[in-house]
């Protein structure tokens, strides 16, 4: 019965997205992003007296954060989770195959403590780590889960 199998490790899967999900959720215990800077939910006219509020009232205070460095073993560590998943994702198809990659950068965002936040903030930190630390991992989880970048997967 492979059926049957297919469906606990979906299940399973899937809880590993949604516990990923709520432990983001609760946060890290690092105070949040100064309130005023995102405008993802703003109408286009709050938008736009939002971005021309913003450079008078962050004079004091220095630009967005930077994306954090992400260390040579913490790239290494993403890279060998990611690798062993390819063949999984190519057998599942690309909608399972984004749950999967959802689940293990979360995974690995919350075991490198600190950057979980950073890659909520900045998704395609993800593309650059991977570009630079195991370029032919990239390549084939894009083409695996055909989507143009590792960012685009991802629906956090």
């Amino acid at each position: 019965m492979p059926y049957s199998r297919w469906i606990s490790r979906s299940s399973l899967l899937i809880a590993g997205v949604f516990a990923a999900a709520a432990l983001t959720a609760c946060g890290t215990g690092s105070s949040p992003a100064p309130t005023g800077t995102s405008t993802s939910t703003s109408t286009s006219a709050s938008t736009s007296a939002t971005a021309s509020a913003t450079p008078g009232a962050t004079a004091g205070r220095t630009t967005p954060p930077a994306a954090p460095e992400i260390s040579a073993a913490a790239a290494t560590r993403l890279c060998d989770m990611i690798r062993p998943e390819l063949s999984n994702w190519r057998v599942q198809g690309p909608t399972l195959g984004k749950i999967g990659l959802n689940a293990l950068v979360h995974e690995w965002a919350l075991r490198n403590g600190g950057i979980n936040a950073a890659v909520l903030a900045d998704k395609p930190i993800i593309d650059r780590t991977t570009i630079k630390s195991c370029p032919d991992v990239h390549q084939q989880a894009v083409e695996a889960l055909e989507i143009p970048d590792l960012a685009s997967g991802l629906a956090f």
